[in-house]
């Protein structure tokens, strides 16, 4: 499959060699398209700011995914394939990303929710970085680790479960306005499972907002997220709403607060149809 997105990847932009990615091999897939480049000497930080949010934001417009889902079972597979409840069991009451990137996912949910929305978070632990201000109803997280979930003061409830064993969701159908997942997609080893239990409880016009970084566990990490880089993590995620066939086109956008300078930070949601 890594060898075909460049195939998929139809969209103009620059050779992955220019940016810090998370695959540890950086290989350039994407065609060199960006006059940025033609003088070295301008460095990986002025293109990030001049240029990361506009090529990451064109990532699915118009893209041009295969007609029948492209993955096979070996690129959800794992370096660490081990009981994810032993991975999980100790809690770690930590950011997973930069004090900047979490600043900036929560103005971003400050403008995106709304008073009383009933809102599900996958992967949730401790902190689920929504607005302190916000008054949300029905507020639930879906976990590994129950002493985090306990910690998480935004919650109403919470359920622990490994979505990697049973990917169902504990809950009934339409019963939610969104679902936040936070720089955890990677982890998630039935991706189109678990999008079809989102699109399940979500309500008609209901949003599921994924927020990615490039930091991740590896060794728990599916294996294509490894092998590509930011930009194909966009087409990848935009895939899996896609693919579910009940979801409007997924649309990025980039708020990663300082480019080049802390975590970046790429928002992939799609409204329930």
């Amino acid at each position: 499959m890594r060898s075909s997105l460049l195939a998929l990847l139809s969209f103009k932009t620059i050779s992955t060699t220019a940016f810090v990615s998370t695959s540890p091999r950086r290989l350039p897939l994407l065609q060199h398209q960006h006059s940025a480049l033609s003088n070295p000497t301008r460095g990986i930080t002025t293109l990030l700011a001049s240029s990361m949010k506009e090529l990451a934001e064109k990532v699915l417009v118009n893209p041009k995914f295969p007609p029948e889902w492209p993955f096979s079972k070996s690129d959800f597979e794992r370096h660490d394939e081990s009981d994810d409840a032993i991975f999980y069991d100790q809690p770690r009451l930590v950011y997973h990303i930069d004090d900047y990137a979490v600043d900036a996912l929560t103005k971003y949910y400050s403008q995106h929710f709304k008073e009383g929305e009933d809102v599900l978070d996958i992967c949730s632990s401790w902190v689920s970085h929504y607005p302190k201000e916000w008054k949300g109803g029905n507020v639930v997280g879906l976990g590994m680790n129950e002493y985090e979930l306990s910690q998480n003061k935004q919650l109403t409830s919470y359920n622990v479960k490994d979505l990697n064993k049973d990917p169902t969701f504990p809950y009934g159908d339409k019963s939610f306005d969104k679902v936040t997942c936070v720089v955890s997609v990677d982890y998630l080893n039935q991706p189109r499972a678990v999008f079809e239990e989102i699109a399940r409880i979500l309500r008609p016009g209901g949003e599921c907002i994924i927020s990615m970084s490039n930091r991740c566990f590896p060794t728990k990490a599916f294996r294509i997220w490894l092998q590509t880089n930011d930009l194909e993590h966009i087409f990848i995620v935009g895939s899996f709403f896609h693919y579910s066939g009940k979801f409007d086109p997924a649309v990025c956008e980039d708020i990663s607060p300082n480019p080049g300078r802390s975590d970046p930070l790429f928002i992939v949601k799609a409204a329930k149809k």
